[in-house]
Formats: C-alpha cells, structure tokens, sequence
C-alpha cells in the first residue's frame, strides 16, 4: 500500500474517532447532525473476517425513512472500505440519534442518482469538489427500512 493511501485510511480512522468522541462526551447532544446532514453510524458485516464494522457518515438526503449516504472517501481513487463490505452484505444497520435499526443498502442506478446529485452537493458543496478530484464514478448507496 502506498504511503498516500495509508495517510488517507489514517485520516478517515482519525476523524471517525473524533467525532465518536464528541458524540460521547456530549452525552449524545452533538454530533448528530453536521449543516442541515443527519449524521448516521453504518454497521456492515466484514466482506473478508465477518466481523460487525462500523463507520460515522454523513446522510446529505434523508426523507420517508430513507437514508442517503456518498461513498466519496474525500475524492479518493478507492471506495471506502464501508462501501465494499455493503456491496459483499447489502444487509446493514444504522444508528440515528442513538436508535439502531435495520436497513437494506444498494448502489443507486444512474437516474437516482442524477436526480439525488445535485441535492447531495446542495448539502454540501464539498461532495462536488471530492468528484473532481478522482476518476471514480463516486457511488450513492441508498439505505431503505428493512421489514
């Protein structure tokens, strides 16, 4: 692994860890919401040790019990590693405000997501720039209730 990438895992695995930090220190009231985006914690399964990962995200569109998430990794060449493990177990929970629930989670189509794109930059501008910074189509993943 280049010493770029091991940089960019360390920075993420940072962040996540600070924001765990602030959620936990305030007791549960900050944090859970970053601009006008809910922040969720995404729960998959290991595609490679099976073993429950989680991961602090923003979810720049959530409406009618649906949560969207950006698969961005801050413009980087490779998908996150959330994003592998959803594709290998589509089966996923999410913690909003502290509740855990069970989602089902896919890749939008190409339509869902020229239609979802232009409101994921309108939350945040930043999802723009992290697309010009890479060749990778960044992957929209949509997370629906599971019954």
């Amino acid at each position: 692994m280049k010493m770029r990438d091991r940089m960019t895992d360390f920075g993420m695995r940072t962040m996540n860890g600070v924001h765990r930090m602030v959620l936990s220190l305030s007791g549960g009231r900050l944090g859970w919401t970053i601009r006008t985006m809910q922040t969720v914690e995404l729960h998959t399964t290991g595609r490679t040790t099976g073993k429950r990962r989680s991961t602090m995200l923003t979810a720049p569109v959530h409406e009618g019990g649906r949560y969207v998430l950006v698969a961005s990794k801050g413009g980087d060449d490779r998908h996150p590693f959330w994003y592998l493990n959803l594709l290998a177990q589509p089966a996923v929970d999410l913690t909003i405000r502290g509740v855990t629930r069970p989602f089902r989670a896919r890749t939008a189509s190409s339509a869902e997501k020229a239609e979802l794109w232009p409101r994921i930059v309108a939350a945040y501008p930043g999802y723009g720039a992290y697309q010009g910074k890479t060749d990778r189509d960044i992957p929209v993943i949509i997370c629906e209730p599971s019954d």
